[in-house]
């Protein structure tokens, strides 16, 4: 049996306001997923609901990891570092900065809190020597200049650099499901074209059952050239309401949603209304 990430029947607010309608989604170990939909549908919140932030409002439904034995872990019962640890990610459309702690010592303690769940805060980290050598390979695979670990977590980073220093957490922390919320976001081409790159290589290193499960929320489809997902799924008013494949993904990129809406009335309704009600609040 395969490793999942299940979610059902998931509804989300915030503030008290509804944001999620019922999700239903299984990303499985090795399987790549792309999430779209348009502005303001709930995409973000789906992940933010799943990685434990606070301002994100389970009201109905379940995350569950499921593991290789079928043993099912309620996820909503687990604080956020704890979903880390378990093997959760999720790569930020907006990292949030972290004034002096640079790079490496974050990436060195995060590393070893995810490879040794059960140690004391301050003890027993991966020895210096061991993880420079892996964080100098890495960072060598994502073109990026060994210096740039010595700067300040997000500090003073720009837009592209920001996204490659995720990009480079989620090479060393190796999670068994990634969340990557907009990646593409603020990138050129040419960026892009790495991160794409960059994010197979890393989802599927490890080979066999090891690989990642991954899920990669986007307007577009560049990021998908060299992660061809292999289900995309149409979030409208807070909801799943199409699943296809890659094609639908490029449907979406050439075409927009207007096809979506007239199929799902119900959800564009609700859609709009989602969109009237943060209008009048805003």
């Amino acid at each position: 049996m395969s490793e999942a990430l299940r979610i059902q029947n998931l509804h989300v607010s915030v503030e008290g306001k509804p944001i999620l309608n019922g999700v239903n989604l299984e990303l499985k170990r090795g399987e790549t997923h792309a999430l779209m939909g348009p502005n303001g549908s709930g995409k973000s919140t789906l992940g933010n609901a799943i990685m434990g932030h606070p301002n994100y409002e389970v009201t109905e439904g379940s995350i569950t990891l499921i593991a290789a034995d079928g043993a099912e872990t309620d996820v909503l019962e687990m604080d956020p570092s704890e979903r880390a640890r378990a093997g959760l990610f999720m790569a930020f459309q907006r990292p949030m900065s972290v004034p002096g702690v640079k790079l490496a010592d974050f990436l060195r303690h995060a590393t070893t809190n995810v490879r040794n769940p059960e140690r004391k805060e301050g003890e027993d980290l991966i020895p210096m020597r061991e993880f420079r050598k892996e964080l100098k390979d890495k960072m060598g695979q994502l073109k990026m200049d060994v210096e740039f670990a010595r700067r300040y977590v997000n500090d003073g980073l720009s837009g592209g650099e920001m996204k490659r220093a995720e990009i480079l957490q989620m090479a060393m922390l190796k999670p068994k499901f990634a969340i990557l919320d907009e990646t593409d976001s603020g990138l050129d081409v040419d960026a892009v074209k790495l991160a794409s790159q960059s994010i197979a290589e890393i989802g599927q290193a490890e080979g066999g059952d090891a690989k990642m499960g991954i899920l990669i929320i986007t307007h577009h489809d560049k990021l998908l050239d060299q992660n061809t997902p292999d289900y995309t799924h149409v979030i409208l008013g807070g909801r799943i309401v199409e699943t296809g494949g890659a094609e639908l993904a490029r449907e979406l990129h050439t075409s927009g949603y207007d096809r979506v809406r007239a199929a799902h009335p119900d959800a564009a309704k609700l859609e709009e209304a989602m969109q009237e009600d943060e209008a009048l609040t805003a």
